[in-house]
C-alpha cells in the first residue's frame, strides 16, 4: 500500500518553523488561506456591496485590515488579496465565488505565498536592513509591496510588535534565510 501524501510547510517541514534570534522571532504561518479579488470592470460598487455583506473588509491603499473570519490586503485600484483561517477555508475560491458571483475575478492564492510572522521589540531597526519600507512611520494596517533579497514581498503591519510578510513561496527557503540574517545582524 502506498503511502498518503502529506502535507509539507513551504519550508518543507510537517510543522511550521520558529526562529527566535535574540529579540526577534521568525513564525512561518501555514494556517491563512489566501485568494486574490478583482473587481470587473463596471461592478467595483457591487464588489464593495458584497463584501460589505460577507465581511469582507476592502481597504484603501497602503492599507491591511482584518474582520471577524477575512482579512485584506489591497494590491492595486480594485484588486485585494483576501485572507482567511485555512481550517474552515481551505478552498477559499469556492467559498468566495458564490458569494460575489460574476462581480469579481477570484483567484487561489494560498499555494502560491509563504507567510511568516516576524514578532519584535524593535521592528522598524529589524526591517531597515530588510526593505526600503519605513516601519518606524507606519502604523498598525500599513501594508506595501517592496523587495526582500530581490523577492517581491508583501509587508502587514499588524500591530506595534508584529507584521507578516508575505513572499513567493518558491523561494521561501532564500526569504527565510534573509530574515534570519537581518536578525542575526542587529544582536
Amino acid at each position: 500500500m502506498a503511502n498518503p501524501l502529506k502535507p509539507l510547510t513551504a519550508l518543507g517541514s510537517p510543522t511550521a518553523q520558529s526562529d527566535t534570534i535574540g529579540a526577534v522571532t521568525i513564525t512561518e504561518n501555514p494556517n491563512t488561506a489566501l485568494a486574490s479579488l478583482a473587481s470587473r470592470l463596471g461592478r467595483e460598487a457591487e464588489v464593495v456591496s458584497l463584501a460589505a455583506s460577507a465581511g469582507i473588509p476592502l481597504p484603501g491603499p497602503g492599507r491591511a485590515e482584518a474582520a471577524a473570519t477575512y482579512a485584506a490586503l489591497w494590491l492595486g485600484p480594485e484588486q485585494w488579496m483576501v485572507e482567511a483561517p485555512v481550517a474552515t477555508h481551505e478552498d477559499i475560491t469556492a467559498i468566495l465565488k458564490p458569494i460575489f458571483g460574476e462581480a469579481a475575478s477570484i483567484t487561489e492564492q494560498t499555494d502560491a505565498w509563504v507567510r511568516f510572522d516576524i514578532t519584535a521589540s524593535d521592528l522598524p531597526g529589524y526591517f531597515e536592513r530588510l526593505s526600503n519600507f519605513d516601519l518606524a512611520r507606519a502604523g498598525a494596517g500599513a501594508a506595501t509591496r517592496t523587495v526582500i533579497d530581490h523577492l517581491g514581498c508583501y509587508i502587514i503591519r499588524r500591530s506595534q510588535t508584529l507584521v507578516s510578510l508575505l513572499g513567493p513561496r518558491s523561494s521561501a527557503h532564500s526569504l527565510h534565510h534573509a530574515l534570519v540574517t537581518a536578525a542575526k545582524a542587529i544582536l
